[in-house]
This record gives C-alpha cells, structure tokens and sequence, in this order.
C-alpha cells in the first residue's frame, strides 16, 4: 500500500528549483544578453529558498528541518544496510543540506555582487565596491562547487533508479510503496503554504525594490543665486 511521503508544496519547490537552477547555470555561463536572464532566475532562486527554509519548519514530516538534519545521524546503520526509514537517507540529507547551504551562499553572493560594468545586485550597495567585485569572484568560484554537487546528486539517483528504488517517480507523485501506514507524511496545511508562499513572495519583492531604497540621496540642488 502506497503512503504519502513528499507533499505537495515540497515536490513543486523541487522542480522549480531544478529548472531556476539549471537555467541560472546554463545563462550564466553564456554571458553576455542572458545575464538579465540570470539575474531574474537567481531572484527565483532566492525566492525558493526562502520558501524551503520556512518549509523545514512548517511542511509534512519529511519536510522538515528535523527529519532531514537528524537523519545522517543515523549513517552507521544505513552503511551496514540497516536503514529502512522513510524520508531521506542519510547520504540523501546530507546531499539535500549541502545543495541548500552552497545555494543560500551563491545567492547571497549574487544579490551583493556587481560585474564593475553594468550588473548590479540589488543589495550591492550594502557593501563598499571592492567587497562587491570580491563577492563576485565569490559567485563565480561558487558555481564550480554547485555543478559539482548537482552532478553528484544526479550520479547518486541514477544508482538507485537502477537499483529499483524510484526516487524520481516518488518525487513527483509524492508516494512510497515501501512505507507502513503509521509512518506517512502528516501536516503541512494549506494555511502553513500560502503563509510561506506569502513570505517567500514578499522577500523577492523587497528585494526587487532594493536599489531604489539603497540608493544614495541625490545632492541637494544649490538655491539659486540673488540677482539684484
């Protein structure tokens, strides 16, 4: 009998993730015209992880922060091929923090960065230039370490697709077959969604409107002179 495992709000962040980041990938390394392009999938990108952080928090079971972060935790018994949980295992959470962590910093890195000729991130002024242009050698060296993880993660659910264990399929209608009825996803309400997915919205438009706040005052206009 199958169980619920990955809800709703989880899978659709996942596949939204993969494209933003795959086409966040592929623009950044064609240069040139797609740097606008980047620049608005890397927002999309922002807005996903804001939505997955508060997800850890208020999503179903396996959703969340505690399952994930708990679960490598348990690495000596899925070594001796004694794990039998549902969820993540715990090479699976261990990949899944990783991919959020280097994410979170190529974003951040990205939202300060400025190329010196016309991209600007929009919190770029936070910081002085020279911290700036460093931030983006940053976001540049980052992306290196991203391709790397994500082949990584591919690599690791090729193995278990050929092995018969259907991640990808579970992933995309959220089931598990292997999984007892006490042990299915419970929570992740639909009020818990639209808050997160408010919140998540509402960060990318504050950061879309970051420039204009951050912009430095234009100089006072001198009063004009007297003529007498």
């Amino acid at each position: 009998m199958t169980q619920r495992v990955w809800d709703l709000p989880l899978r659709l962040f996942h596949w939204l993730l993969v494209l933003s980041v795959a086409g966040a990938i592929a623009t950044g390394l064609a240069g040139g015209n797609w740097m606008s392009w980047h620049a608005d999938l890397g927002m999309l990108v922002a807005g996903l992880l804001v939505f997955r952080l508060l997800w850890g928090l208020l999503g179903s079971t396996y959703a969340r922060w505690s399952a994930i972060v708990s679960a490598p935790l348990a690495m000596g018994r899925y070594l001796r091929g004694e794990w039998r949980e549902p969820g993540h295992n715990p090479l699976g959470a261990l990949s899944v923090l990783a991919l959020i962590a280097v994410l979170i910093a190529q974003t951040a890195t990205g939202l300060l960065a400025y190329d010196d000729i016309a991209l600007r991130g929009p919190l770029a002024r936070l910081v002085d230039t020279e911290t700036s242009l460093w931030l983006t050698d940053i976001h540049r060296q980052l992306k290196n370490l991203l391709m790397l993880l994500v082949g990584l993660h591919i690599l690791a659910i090729l193995a278990y697709q050929l092995r018969g264990k259907k991640l990808v399929q579970a992933m995309l209608h959220g089931r598990d077959t292997e999984m007892a009825p006490e042990q299915a996803a419970r929570g992740g309400s639909l009020v818990a969604f639209l808050f997160a997915l408010l919140i998540s919205l509402a960060a990318v438009w504050a950061l879309q409107q970051a420039p204009q706040w951050l912009e430095p005052p234009k100089p006072a206009t001198p009063p004009p002179a007297l003529s007498w």
